[in-house]
């Protein structure tokens, strides 16, 4: 018995496909999300945005960014 190797493309393709109808198309991509990386170094982004800066004055500059934020709608 020989097996065609389909190319991963298409390998990819019917997998997703496969996920959308099992689990939903909201599911599948909280699924697939898992597996996949961000970007960028955190490490250093959050050193540079928060250098020199202590915990109470982060907390009163989200409070602050909170306070200007537009209110929800019921």
């Amino acid at each position: 018995m020989s097996t065609i190797m389909k190319p991963l493309a298409e390998i990819n393709q019917q997998a997703i496909q496969l996920l959308y109808q099992e689990l939903g198309v909201v599911n599948a991509v909280r699924f697939l999300r898992q597996f996949t990386t961000g970007f960028g170094d955190y490490t250093r982004e959050r050193e540079s945005l928060f250098a020199g800066k202590s915990l109470q004055e982060i907390v009163h500059e989200i409070e602050q960014q909170k306070g200007q934020s537009l209110p929800h709608k019921p």
